[in-house]
């Protein structure tokens, strides 16, 4: 049942604009069923470990088996027909080998943005050998279109959220691997044998790998939509990785196991600026993962993990890596979610990866909510678009979409807003972020000439 509850929230007035909270579902908020197979569903926004694992989709359209590019697409085009109210198919473009890369939009908007409210995403199946991610996504439109009625908390997380699901990055090389591999390297390259996962752009070291279809693709989505939180799913070990992956001065090693065996001597963290909120991101999926906290080790030689998390770099650097894009050139923070130590391990062991992963996946999205969000204005409460954020003392910048928004993760505390844009004088906002209710705050640009915006004339057209 639903227990209501007063909400709380927190105010903040400010010399430079007006700060207030949202309000996000409680612990009090959220339903219990009474049902045998439910129980706590989801404890609050930040969550612990340690609480009641139970709770299970209507899977009766979706077996736990492996499906392929055939069958994955019929399950999505069924899907959307079925509920178009909450999901939308799009194709971001086609690997090598022609193959369409989908992604499922699940949202209570789900073909449209939705005004001051975040875009985020998960991407599964870069390395096509590691298959398990493929079907948690899956399993994941399942669970939040099935739940949208009847659990209080998806139905807040897809009214306020547009969450843009792409199952498989890799298809090709998924068409190439082999179910119950669990090591080893076939079909984790695409097609034409590029890792897709060393094909991005690098902020430390120059990528000279000829760039792919798999990569453009994202490249291009991930500037089209302005994405706050990303999860990339991984196999192989069982750890959350954030960023950097790359660092300055170390050794790049060739394949992870080769830099797990040398990993004490070579590697080193490379800490981004928001290293306090990484850790955090990391640490809300492996707190709320069945296993992965323990940080215990795949295999006796492989590397144990505190906590179940790990900075990138310190566990093995790598160049043209695709979170430290997402990070540097957009903005986005997004987490590498290693969550099978097999790759591909036999389709029978598929519910216990789901059970496992699938209270991690949603509490992990949900943080897209945390820290600040707002709009930046002119004068005349137009929005302005393209204009440079940056939180004073972390030099990684953001930027604001066509309709003026921003969101940037924080933890609680005071901070210092930078807001710069072409035709406006420079601004510094403070501002407080709080636990659980993220901070709203509008900034009013003003124009360096004047004459810009009266009566929102053109420049002069010398046609």
């Amino acid at each position: 049942m639903l227990i209501p509850k007063q909400a709380v929230l927190a105010a903040v007035t400010l010399c430079a604009g007006i700060a207030f909270a949202i309000q996000v579902p409680t612990s009090d908020q959220i339903s219990l069923s009474t049902g045998n197979d439910r129980s706590d569903v989801l404890s609050g926004f930040t969550g612990v470990g340690n609480e009641p694992r139970a709770y299970r989709p209507d899977t009766s359209s979706l077996d736990f088996v492996y499906h392929n590019h055939d069958d994955m697409t019929r399950y999505l085009r069924a899907t959307t027909a079925r509920y178009p109210n909450l999901t939308a198919l799009y194709s971001i473009g086609k690997s090598v080998q022609g193959r369409e890369l989908w992604v499922m939009v699940v949202s209570a908007s789900p073909y449209e943005h939705m005004l001051g409210k975040p875009d985020v995403k998960y991407i599964g199946n870069i390395h096509g050998n590691e298959a398990v991610g493929r079907e948690l996504l899956l399993h994941m439109i399942q669970y939040l279109i099935t739940s949208y009625t009847t659990d209080p908390y998806i139905k807040w997380l897809l009214d306020n959220t547009r969450i843009h699901i792409l199952p498989s990055l890799n298809p090709d090389g998924y068409a190439a691997s082999k179910e119950g591999t669990c090591d080893g390297g076939q079909g984790r390259y695409n097609s034409r044998g590029f890792d897709l996962n060393r094909n991005f752009p690098d902020y430390f070291k120059q990528n000279n790998k000829r760039s792919q279809p798999e990569t453009e693709a994202v490249k291009e989505w991930i500037n089209k939509i302005q994405f706050v939180l990303s999860g990339s799913l991984h196999g192989g070990a069982l750890v959350a990785s954030y960023p950097y992956d790359n660092t300055p001065n170390a050794k790049i090693c060739r394949s992870s196991s080769t830099c797990a065996v040398f990993n004490s001597y070579v590697s080193a963290p490379s800490l981004t600026p928001d290293d306090d909120v990484f850790k955090h991101l990391s640490l809300t999926y492996a707190n709320n993962h069945a296993k992965m906290s323990r940080g215990v080790a795949c295999k006796s030689a492989s590397p144990s993990f505190e906590n179940g998390i790990t900075n990138g770099a310190a566990w093995y650097p790598l160049t043209g890596g695709m979170q430290d894009y997402n990070y540097i050139w957009h903005g986005c923070m997004e987490v590498t979610l290693e969550v099978s130590c097999c790759k591909f391990p036999p389709a029978y062991e598929l519910r216990k990866y789901w059970d496992d992963n699938q209270l991690s996946m949603i509490k992990f999205l949900a943080e897209a909510h945390r820290g600040v969000q707002g709009f930046v204005m002119d004068p005349n409460g137009g929005p302005i678009e393209r204009a440079q954020l940056k939180i004073k003392g972390r030099d990684v910048g953001f930027s604001t979409t066509k309709y003026g928004e921003f969101w940037r993760i924080l933890m609680p505390g005071v901070y210092k807003l930078e807001v710069f844009a072409d035709g406006f004088v420079p601004r510094d906002v403070d501002f407080m972020v709080v636990e659980q209710h993220p901070t709203l705050l509008n900034v009013t640009m003003q124009p360096s000439k004047p004459y810009l915006f009266v009566n929102h004339l053109k420049p002069y057209d010398h046609h």
